[in-house]
């Protein structure tokens, strides 16, 4: 039952991250689990946390009923499904997200050069 229900969840959480355009880091990064973690659950090799499920649902706009399988679509009253607002960031290019996670990591001398080398590509 609980490999079942692994592979269930995978593949539904890989759907919708497809569904989005989003990489495994990316929904990794938002739901704040190692890109590593998110991996194996996607295969299907683990379940989520409650709170992590429920994190994976706000960030691939899916419903908890569709990402365990028991509906192909969760709809709100008018038959719309209900989804929330990405905020902007998540807009991005998946070359300025990947590029934002490099980013995020550099010490300050480091991220200073990187300021004014994209400070002279400006020009």
């Amino acid at each position: 039952m609980e490999q079942r229900l692994a592979t269930i969840i995978g593949n539904a959480v890989r759907a919708a991250r497809q569904r989005l355009e989003l990489t495994q880091a990316d929904v990794a990064e938002r739901v704040g689990i190692a890109t590593e973690v998110y991996g194996r659950l996607e295969r299907g090799h683990m379940l989520p946390s409650v709170r992590t499920l429920r994190k994976l649902c706000l960030v691939l706009n899916a419903s908890s009923d569709v990402l365990l399988g028991l509906s192909a679509t969760a709809t709100v009253e008018g038959g719309a499904p209900q989804l929330a607002e990405d905020p902007p960031e998540y807009r991005e290019r998946p070359e300025v997200r990947r590029l934002m996670r490099t980013v995020r990591k550099l010490d300050s001398p480091r991220l200073r050069l990187l300021g004014q080398v994209a400070h002279a590509l400006e020009r």
